[in-house]
């Protein structure tokens, strides 16, 4: 009977674990779509793009990984500039709220020390077809983290 409890209790741990390790894998995938339609969106709205002219607060190419965040926000709120009247950018800026392309972007391991991160307002000021070089940049590292790990 005891023989019994024990190899029940084992089967129980090995299914919770691979239940687990599956859903990691399919919220990583999930993820990773998303991104994907988020760098789509973003290469219509720059095929579309009539204010090249503007500049606009871009975060660094080489974004620390614990100010992922800080820099999802900025690119966010940069992009508010643009006539949200156009469906691509109104679709784009909804895709970069979305909850998953926010996990997606996260980058900061949980138990790392707090950031100390640049203020949007305080990043330099770069014309438009830069900061959308630089936000397709931070998509692509994205996607790339999330099919290696």
């Amino acid at each position: 009977m005891n023989m019994k409890l024990v190899v029940l209790c084992l089967l129980a741990v090995c299914c919770s674990s691979l239940a687990n390790a599956s859903t990691i894998r399919g919220d990583k995938t999930l993820q990773r779509k998303k991104l994907r339609e988020v760098k789509n969106l973003l290469a219509e709205v720059r095929g579309t793009l009539r204010h090249s002219e503007l500049t606009l607060h871009t975060p660094p190419q080489n974004i620390e990984d614990c100010c992922s965040m800080s820099a999802l926000q900025c690119y966010r709120a940069n992009l508010q500039v643009f006539n949200s009247q156009d469906r691509k950018m109104s679709k784009l800026i909804k895709s970069l709220n979305s909850h998953i392309t926010v996990r997606g972007l996260d980058f900061c391991d949980s138990g790392a020390a707090e950031p100390n991160c640049t203020e949007c307002h305080l990043h330099p000021k770069e014309n438009a077809n830069e900061f959308f070089n630089r936000l397709e940049s931070f998509i692509q590292k994205a996607i790339t983290r999330l099919t290696v790990d």
